[in-house]
């Protein structure tokens, strides 16, 4: 399956219910959310307040993406919250599998994702175990980025890996990604594109999703 998950942090913050519902409206599956702590990432988004606020205004699945030190301090809140998936970073911490197991035992699906500098290779070992790797293509913490190409290596790494385990693997870019270099991301083996600006600040989402879905189809996995 081929999802597009918009990232809030580029909505206008004033107007969020229209904002979410423009997202639905062209065609988006999940609803990217960054939560940032201004210690893991140089920046602060916002918390499971605001998450909870919005969840009762749209059936988007949540993609809740902490880029915070201490995950679990946090986990049980935005849960309550409604998220419907979590991610966190290999590189928040030295214990990353005991991290996946904690979450997964909440029985609430559990991603976990990779910075820029993170080699593929970190998160093989979750190929089974996680119900998806986000590959940042580009550095956490700020919307508005170029994506970095070679980010997209690691894609292929992990997708041949997962084919060659035959298994059915959730693979998630961020960062930069719109719907003229969708194509790139969608040969190299994602399934699952954030983007941010590309479709918030744009004044026809709706055609920026169809470009994407197209790619997915005209361009998939290369291998």
């Amino acid at each position: 399956m081929f999802y597009i998950a918009p990232s809030l942090l580029a909505a206008d913050f004033a107007d969020l219910k229209n904002e979410i519902k423009r997202m639905e409206e062209a065609g988006a599956n999940y609803l990217h959310l960054d939560i940032m702590d201004g210690h893991f990432v140089p920046n602060i988004s916002y918390g499971a307040g605001l998450i909870s606020s919005i969840r009762k205004h749209t059936q988007l699945i949540f993609d809740v993406h902490l880029m915070i030190s201490d995950p679990l301090k946090y986990v049980d809140s935005f849960i309550k919250a409604g998220a419907d998936i979590i991610t966190f970073h290999y590189e928040c911490s030295d214990r990353p599998m005991e991290i996946m197991n904690e979450i997964k035992s909440k029985h609430i699906p559990c991603g976990i994702a990779i910075s820029p500098k993170t080699p593929a290779e970190a998160v093989i070992p979750f190929i089974g175990v996680a119900d998806m790797i986000l590959v940042m293509t580009v550095e956490p913490g700020f919307g508005g980025q170029s994506l970095i190409h070679e980010c997209l290596d690691k894609v292929r790494i992990l997708r041949r890996e997962a084919l060659a385990r035959g298994i059915d693997l959730n693979i998630e870019v961020d960062g930069g990604i719109n719907g003229d270099n969708a194509i790139h991301c969608t040969e190299a083996g994602a399934n699952i594109l954030v983007a941010g600006s590309s479709l918030f600040k744009s004044k026809k989402p709706k055609t920026i999703v169809h470009q994407m879905r197209l790619a997915a189809k005209e361009h998939p996995f290369l291998g």
